[in-house]
């Protein structure tokens, strides 16, 4: 089979959800008999200029009839000038990180038109596979729909500081994960004694001079980083100093570092954007290994800080409920497996004539 893939796949300076389910899911898949071909293809997706989606036409265009072929849809759902003629001599999957249309910051018309792009890929693929259940819905009417979720890679329990002080946002410092509301709940809370690291890729120059002002306005420099992105022993650090993890996106698919974090016996404050609550869970006893909150809202997200830092037994509470769903998570073999089963399927069908 042949998995088309954006070009910073393997690019420890961005690290995302969405290029890490993709590596895994190439790591697992030989295991259930299938021999890989990797097509990395740079562009900026999903509005790519002429030469990358000649880039990307070239690529499907030299694949065999009937091939098996899994394209991310940031690559490939913006393009359906170049995606859909391939869709008809090929078995193709879509798989969905994020409905383009979900981006932050979209006008109107730029989300309509993205959404209209979208689904003419989607309704020319022979699968479409996405992250979750919310994504599934998001859809619609989509016989052809298969959630395939996210696993988690096993993780110490992180020890923390022990206090409840340490808080990791984990995510690309971007409008859409909302580490602006974060600072200004923060702001609210600033009396109590807490050290939060904001750690992803800062690819927003607009949105990243905004933040850094806005946390030197509130008076918390230095109280909270933005460090970029860690990776590898770094991010193992960061994360076992870390008491809470924070995660109020607007928009989200699934969220694996809520998950990531969870497999530390972490827990985790989310906002009810998208797939969050569903990601967040419950442990076995019906606990919430954490809190949700709305989003983009500034005074619920301090009042769930403000009862982290104050009640101690709270911290206790929730922190067990966290060890608790810790013990039920997905592993990447079961993505793999449930991903299998989708391409077999695939793989058996007869493909449609050109």
């Amino acid at each position: 089979m042949h998995v088309v893939l954006p070009g910073d796949v393997d690019d420890p300076t961005a690290p995302s959800g969405g290029n890490t389910y993709d590596r895994r899911v190439c790591e697992e898949l030989p295991a259930h008999g299938w021999r890989l071909h990797r097509h990395l293809v740079d562009g900026a997706w999903p509005r790519p200029d002429d030469a990358a989606a000649a880039g990307l036409r070239w690529v499907l265009d030299g694949l065999p009839d009937g091939a098996v072929v899994l394209v991310d849809g940031l690559v490939g759902c913006g393009v359906p000038e170049v995606v859909v003629p391939a869709a008809r001599r090929l078995r193709l999957a879509v798989l969905v990180h994020l409905p383009l249309a979900e981006e932050t910051g979209l006008d109107p018309g730029e989300a309509a038109e993205l959404e209209r792009r979208e689904r003419e890929v989607l309704d020319a693929a022979a699968a479409v596979v996405v992250t979750g259940p919310w994504a599934a819905r998001r859809l619609g009417g989509r016989a052809a729909v298969h959630v395939v979720e996210p696993g988690v890679d096993p993780a110490p329990l992180s020890p923390g500081r022990g206090d409840g002080s340490g808080l990791l946002c984990l995510a690309s410092v971007t409008r859409r994960k909302a580490q602006d509301v974060l600072v200004r709940a923060l702001a609210e809370v600033a009396d109590r004694p807490f050290d939060c690291v904001l750690a992803g890729p800062r690819p927003d120059p607009a949105f990243d001079a905004e933040l850094t002002g806005l946390i030197d306005r509130v008076g918390l420099t230095g109280r909270v980083r933005l460090v970029g992105p860690l990776t590898g022993a770094d991010l193992e650090v960061a994360w076992a100093a870390t008491d809470l993890a924070v995660l109020v996106s607007w928009a989200e698919t699934y969220g694996m570092v809520v998950t990531e974090a969870l497999a530390r016996g972490l827990p985790v404050v989310v906002s009810d954007a998208g797939a969050l609550p569903e990601t967040l869970g419950r442990a076995p006893d019906g606990g919430l290994p954490g809190a949700v909150v709305p989003a983009g809202r500034v005074a619920p997200l301090a009042e769930a800080l403000a009862c982290w830092f104050d009640r101690p037994e709270f911290r206790v509470e929730v922190r067990g409920s966290a060890a608790a769903r810790r013990c039920i998570l997905s592993a990447w073999a079961d993505t793999a497996r449930h991903l299998h089963a989708v391409l077999d399927g695939m793989w058996r069908r007869p493909v449609a004539a050109p």
